[in-house]
């Protein structure tokens, strides 16, 4: 079994040659530039993972795992013009670079690559592979309107805010892992477990970053924290304050968001912690975590053959950056 660092960099050396070709250039540059921005590339390093748990390694599960990450990346373009943002991982969006036009466009063809590499794939399981990523591909899309939606909401519940979460984020890491599996001859037991194990790890993920973004420390953050309170970003720290603090504690609350006082963040973060909001997502990211372990726990192989997802898992969700 391989270990996630060295399955990403066998990955590397097949994504990071050219994805398109060189003519027109003003369609297909902007999109070269923006993959080599760069990122962790943890969901098609999933996908082989997913793959590696059952077989070796097939050709087949490259393809897939490029698939996914252009698919990735295409929501992430689209994103920074919805969000109109300036920069992704401190360059320049391809919209803010070049203009929305472009960049909608260098989208739509990074998607349509995206669907090129899984057809491409030579193997019985094409039409499960094609629904599974279907599905997942329109709950993405599910997931960000939810998520604009809120930003229109005054108030949003927890259970609304983690289905959007499940729908934007978890979903996309449970489908990576399970197309490998597929891929892998999994059963279909096992495919299920290996799905859920996903689900619940990108959700403890997401509260772990809702946490940092607040409570983390700058120096190993690598940025300023507090840009969601900064922003009146509804994340599981703000929404569970919100439906647990006392009259005062939510009058408090409810005019730091409506105002930009100098010191928002730290007057937030003195509510949160005044609300034990700290230690709560502690429990509900450990709770997210356990789940997901015992869904790993479930899958029908050996326990030896597990441990570079328990290790990853364990990585993504305890890291303090």
């Amino acid at each position: 079994m391989n270990s996630f660092e060295h399955l990403s960099q066998q990955f590397a050396k097949t994504f990071n040659q050219p994805q398109f070709p060189a003519t027109p250039a003003t369609l297909y540059q902007p999109n070269e530039y923006f993959l080599q921005i760069g990122g962790k590339r943890v969901r098609p390093v999933l996908c082989l993972m997913g793959n590696e748990l059952f077989d070796d390694l097939k050709p087949e599960a490259y393809e897939i795992a490029t698939a996914i990450e252009l698919f990735h990346n295409f929501t992430l373009i689209h994103d920074d013009i919805m969000d109109n943002a300036p920069l992704r991982r401190g360059m320049q969006t391809i919209h803010t670079k070049y203009d929305n036009s472009t960049a909608i466009l260098c989208g739509d063809v990074m998607l349509v690559r995206a669907y090129e590499h899984l057809s491409s794939v030579q193997s019985p399981y094409l039409t499960q592979l094609l629904h599974l990523f279907n599905t997942t591909a329109r709950q993405v899309c599910e997931g960000q309107q939810m998520d604009m939606d809120f930003e229109k909401q005054d108030n949003v519940s927890q259970d609304d805010y983690l289905k959007m979460i499940e729908l934007k984020t978890s979903v996309l890491i449970a489908a990576s892992l399970k197309l490998g599996a597929i891929i892998g001859g999994a059963s279909q037991r096992n495919q299920d477990n290996i799905y859920q194990f996903g689900l619940n790890l990108g959700l403890a993920f997401q509260v772990q970053d809702d946490y940092l973004d607040a409570f983390g420390d700058p120096e190993k953050f690598g940025k300023q924290v507090g840009g969601d309170i900064l922003a009146n970003k509804k994340t599981f720290l703000l929404i569970h304050a919100l439906e647990t603090a006392n009259a005062e504690q939510k009058l408090q609350l409810e005019e730091q968001l409506n105002n930009n006082y100098p010191n928002k963040v730290a007057k937030v973060l003195q509510l949160y912690r005044d609300c034990k909001v700290d230690d709560w997502a502690l429990q509900l990211k450990n709770t997210y975590l356990d789940k997901a372990f015992n869904y790993l726990e479930e899958i029908a192989v050996l326990s030896a053959r597990k441990q570079p997802l328990l290790q990853l898992a364990e990585y993504l969700v305890k890291r303090d950056v």
